[in-house]
């Protein structure tokens, strides 16, 4: 039972990277760019939560809510003033952006909030579920993480394929050129991008410090990265892509803490995508890449 387990809390914290991820993969896909601060949104989003739920005593899905919003509209700032202006720019100038952005929003998180770690209170009011006669317990955040992390990556299929905005930004990540010709907004599609990302960032922040009830300002920095190994693992730009790599890493990483060390757990993960990367280099649904001659 203690293996099931730790497969069910391996695929709980895979299911937040995997709604991280998409936000990265998202942004990657379209914009070609690594915004490096969606992490540090994550950790606005709980704060968010964290002061309206706990500090102002309001209703925990309100919370959710305000976490949501806030979050989406940091996103579409972040991306008109930070972003934008570099949309010709060489990448590893978008990409020093990216990290001077990350490092502001801690900092910010930091002047307002301090150093001290805050207790976070569950916003999820699902009670735990007890199989195999009491043996095996599942925790409601478990279960409302994975249900969401599905419900997220189902919705988000639809969206792209089936709506004019989503078709949008498959033609935007094909060729923005010739998108723009063919009357696209393609800053428009990209911002819409980023506040879709955003959000789902404000809600992989409410779920992981549901589950681990530390607040800091610095919860969203592992994460992120992590999440961001999860889609180069799943294959970057993909979005069932993201769904697996999270999942596959969350699985590989609470594996390594309960049968070989919790020290070596975060060493585990990168040497299996580095070995990945290695048979597999554009990752497992990623497209591989011709090049022109």
């Amino acid at each position: 039972m203690s293996f099931i387990s730790y497969l069910i809390s391996g695929i709980s914290l895979g299911s937040v990277y995997a709604i991280i991820a998409l936000g990265y993969t998202m942004v990657y896909g379209i914009a070609r760019m690594l915004n490096f601060a969606h992490g540090d949104i994550i950790m606005v989003g709980a704060f968010v939560a964290f002061t309206v739920s706990s500090t102002l005593g309001m209703n925990a899905a309100l919370g959710v809510v305000a976490a949501i919003v806030v979050c989406t509209v940091l996103g579409l700032t972040v991306e008109r003033v930070a972003y934008k202006p570099l949309r010709q720019a060489p990448s590893l100038a978008v990409l020093i952006t990216a990290i001077g952005v990350s490092y502001l929003l801690q900092n910010l998180a930091l002047l307002i909030f301090g150093a001290n770690p805050k207790s976070f209170t569950s916003v999820v009011p699902v009670p735990a579920l007890k199989l195999a006669g009491g043996q095996l317990t599942i925790s409601g955040v478990t279960i409302v993480t994975i249900v969401v992390s599905i419900i997220v990556v189902v919705v988000l299929s639809l969206f792209v394929k089936k709506t004019r905005a989503g078709r949008a930004m498959q033609a935007v990540s094909e060729d923005r050129g010739a998108a723009q010709l063919m009357g696209i907004n393609v800053n428009g599609t990209i911002a819409l991008t980023f506040a879709i990302g955003s959000a789902l960032a404000a809600v992989a922040g409410v779920l992981l410090c549901s589950a681990y009830p530390t607040l800091t300002p610095y919860i969203g920095s592992m994460p992120g990265i992590k999440a961001f190994v999860a889609a180069v693992f799943g294959g970057i730009g993909s979005i069932p892509g993201a769904m697996i790599g999270g999942i596959l890493l969350g699985v590989i990483e609470n594996l390594s803490k309960a049968y070989i060390s919790s020290q070596l757990s975060d060493a585990i993960v990168f040497a299996v995508l580095i070995l990945v990367l290695l048979i597999r280099p554009t990752g497992i649904f990623g497209k591989p890449l011709n090049e022109k001659v």
